[in-house]
């Protein structure tokens, strides 16, 4: 899912959200946010803050991308190679 994806990048005018608990323990994360880059900076933290994960818990092929709705996503080369090698992924065999 994160072939030919550099080791980090950036998303501009997305929202973050937090949740009650890390689903760290219970998936295999594969992008988590670096929550010292938010701008502006909010002072609502998770700490630990997975964005990208897949459950090998199940047969299926599964993955979650936790990285919003904006449309400018569409626009960001990192998030379309993200979402086009999801869909490849859970396609093949």
């Amino acid at each position: 899912v994160m072939k030919n994806v550099g080791g980090s990048f950036v998303v501009d005018h997305e929202e973050w959200y937090t949740y009650d608990k890390s689903p760290r323990p219970n998936v295999h994360v594969l992008a988590h946010v670096n929550e010292a880059s938010y701008s502006p900076d909010t002072k609502t933290k998770m700490g630990d803050h997975p964005v990208i994960w897949t459950n090998e818990h199940y047969k299926a092929r599964n993955v979650y991308i936790f990285m919003g709705h904006h449309p400018e996503l569409l626009q960001n080369p990192a998030f379309t190679a993200i979402f086009r090698n999801a869909i490849f992924w859970a396609a093949s065999q």
